[in-house]
Order: C-alpha cells, then sequence, then structure tokens
C-alpha cells in the first residue's frame, strides 16, 4: 500500500483532517496535499506522522521477514 493511501486512511480511523495534520507538522495546508498527491514523504516526515497519528513505522525484510 503507497504510504498516501495509508495515511489517508489513518487519517479517517482519527478522525483529523489533512489540515490538522498539516499544523501539527508545521506545514502548510496546501504543501500536505501536495505531498499526499504525489506520495513524496521523507522518511522523517513518515516517522513524525506516525507519532502524531499515534502509530508505528516499521520496516520488514521480504525475503525473512524480519522486522526493524
Amino acid at each position: 500500500m503507497a504510504g498516501a493511501k495509508a495515511i489517508k486512511q489513518i487519517l479517517i480511523e482519527r478522525d483529523m483532517t489533512i489540515k490538522q495534520l498539516a499544523e501539527a507538522l508545521g506545514i502548510g495546508h496546501q504543501s500536505m496535499r501536495n505531498k499526499l498527491y504525489r506520495d513524496s514523504f521523507s522518511y522523517e516526515e513518515v516517522v513524525k506522522i506516525a507519532d502524531i497519528l499515534n502509530c508505528d513505522v516499521r520496516v520488514i525484510t521480504r525475503d525473512s521477514g524480519k522486522m526493524f
């Protein structure tokens, strides 16, 4: 699943708007919309978003299934 799609789904579950997420990140509403449209988040942004949304970020290797 693409990162932007997951973020949008979690926003719905958390009853949170894109504008509220943008404010919590300290970026503009339109900038956040652009990032979601392009699915262009840095790893640091993903970690911050996960923290704001009370989620974890995990990396799972495809071959062994190890989680980091």
